[in-house]
Order: structure tokens, then C-alpha cells, then sequence
């Protein structure tokens, strides 16, 4: 028997994340309690997506609009026949800032194409991993999106593996987003890395990587040194100009500060002093302090009003 939708609704809320935390470029990954939330109905007219929040008026609301298609991404890997559908999206993350907005868009889409068919288990979270993967190029905020706290993801013949880290889940975390007029797309800030990197640059990243490991489960006196890299801040200086000032003020201060995934978000981890969210909040920036989310994506209860 193939698999078919069969739920009436379904409703899912998924992470914003932070990728490379400094030395893990493009592997590691911590997912924070900041969320979008997502319902859906499948119906019988026009696909229409209702967005609230981050996007509105901006993003597509048919089915060009990402989580859509995500979905649908999610029904056809299963085999299961497609629908139009009714969705409303409660957006946070901000997009183009280095908080996961897309592979948060992939992953909710997936889970809301689990929590639509009758057979559930076939997009289970190794495969929505794989999926979101195969829709993101890269699993590092998809990871932490899925299976929640802080992870190391790779790819191995083709495929995305992620492992979570043990996470002191009590870490202090603060994210620091500019000014909406300030934002990079990934694909631009990929543009100004470098094909190849020194050896000794090599080296430095993975014993970085490897002491954050350390620092991330509790030793968080080694933080100021296992945020540092070589591999990818300094060459995108250039184009995150304000975040790498920010970035660089904060290490001075002795606080644990990296660019968040492509930027122009800047991640600490650690609390800032009131003198500092006071002066950057007068500058336009906005100070989040929402902790680790310790779930990843998890669907939410949904009363049929919601979708009227």
C-alpha cells in the first residue's frame, strides 16, 4: 500500500541555528529557543500560504514559497500524492542573517509532510536530515534544526550524518543581529573564501574544533580559545565589515564572540554586560539572549480554528 496524506492538519515549530561557531566551519551547529512555528491543511483550491512576521509581504505565497515546496519535497520522496494546500507561517528568524531562516524552512516543511501522510515513520529524522540536506547543499544548520542542541554533521558518500555534542544545556547564548539594512546571502559570503588554506592554518582550525568540544560541555573557560579560526572570518571581513567590528570588540572584552554561520549575525557565548547591549541596541542591533533549544523540531498540538 503507498503511502498517502491522511491527517486534516498538521503543525510543527522548528529552531533558529547557528553554524560554525567559529572553527567548525560548515559542521558544526547550535540550535536556539527562537522559533517559526507552521500549520497546514491540504484543500482543494489554490495553494495559499499566509506568512505573519519575518517575510510578510516579502516571501512567495504560493507554491513557490519554501516551506512549500519542502513539503512537497517530503510527499514525493514518500510516494504519497500531492495536494493543494492552506498554510500560515509565524515567522521569527530573521532571514539573510546566519540564523538558519532556510534550513529552518526545509526542515518545517518536511515535518509537516510527516505529520500529514499516514505513515510517518518513512520521513523519519535520519531522512528529513537527508532531504533538507539534499535542499540546503550542506547539513550544519540542518542538524541542529532536527535533532536540536549543538551537533557535528558531515557528509560521507554522498550522504548527510549528524552527531549531537553533550551540551552544558545551561550555556549562556546571545545573538546580536544588525540592522535589517544589513544583511549577505550565503551564496555571496561562499564567494570571498579561498579555493585552498595553508596547512598551518588546518591545523590551528581543528585543534580549535576539537577544544570546542570541551568548551561546549561544560569547560567554558576554554571558549576564548576554541571560537578562534583561520578558515573563513578574517576573508569575509571585507563584506561583514560592521559584524567583524563587532566580532572583534567583543573577543578583545574577553567575551566568546564568532561570526553566526554566513553572518552578519554575531554569536557569543556567554552573557553581555548591560554597557554593551545598551550601545549596540542605540546602533540598531538587536540583542537576543533566547538560551539552547534542546528539542530540534517537534510538531505542535493544532486546533482546526487556527486555520481560519
Amino acid at each position: 500500500m503507498s503511502v498517502r496524506i491522511s491527517a486534516e492538519y498538521a503543525s510543527v515549530r522548528v529552531p533558529a541555528t547557528s553554524a560554525n561557531l567559529g572553527p567548525g566551519f560548515d559542521s558544526l551547529g547550535l540550535a536556539v529557543r527562537f522559533y517559526d512555528e507552521v500549520d497546514v491543511r491540504p484543500v482543494t483550491y489554490a495553494t495559499h500560504v499566509d506568512v505573519e512576521g519575518v517575510g510578510a509581504g516579502k516571501v512567495p505565497t504560493d507554491d513557490n514559497n519554501l516551506v512549500v515546496r519542502a513539503l512537497r519535497f517530503g510527499l514525493e520522496a514518500v510516494g504519497a500524492s500531492q495536494a493543494n494546500f492552506d498554510m500560515r507561517c509565524r515567522n521569527r528568524v530573521p532571514h539573510g542573517s546566519g540564523m538558519g531562516s532556510s534550513a529552518s524552512a526545509a526542515v518545517a516543511g518536511l515535518m509537516l509532510a510527516r505529520g500529514l501522510i499516514d505513515e510517518p515513520e518513512a520521513l523519519n529524522d535520519e531522512v528529513i536530515l537527508q532531504l533538507a540536506t539534499e535542499m540546503e547543499g550542506h547539513p550544519d544548520n540542518v542538524a541542529p534544526a532536527v535533532y536540536g542542541g549543538a551537533t557535528v554533521s558531515w557528509m560521507e558518500a554522498g550522504k548527510a550524518h549528524s552527531a549531537q555534542i553533550h551540551l552544558d544545556a545551561s550555556l549562556p547564548v546571545t545573538l546580536l543581529v544588525p540592522p535589517e539594512s544589513i544583511r549577505l546571502s550565503t551564496a555571496k559570503a561562499r564567494e570571498v573564501l579561498p579555493e585552498m588554506v595553508s596547512r598551518e592554518d588546518a591545523i590551528f582550525n581543528i585543534s580549535r574544533a576539537a577544544l570546542l568540544m570541551l568548551g561546549l560541555t561544560g569547560q567554558r573557560q576554554l571558549l576564548m580559545s576554541a571560537t578562534q579560526d583561520r578558515l573563513h572570518q578574517d576573508y569575509r571581513a571585507g563584506v561583514l565589515e560592521d559584524s567583524t567590528a563587532v566580532m572583534r570588540a567583543l573577543r578583545e572584552e574577553g567575551l566568546p564572540a564568532v561570526i553566526s554561520g554566513a553572518g552578519p549575525t554575531v554569536l557569543v557565548l556567554d552573557k553581555l554586560p548591560s554597557h554593551t547591549r545598551n550601545t549596540l541596541r542605540r546602533h540598531g542591533w538587536s540583542v537576543l539572549s533566547p538560551g539552547v533549544d534542546t528539542q530540534g523540531a517537534v510538531p505542535l498540538p493544532l486546533s482546526p480554528l487556527q486555520l481560519h
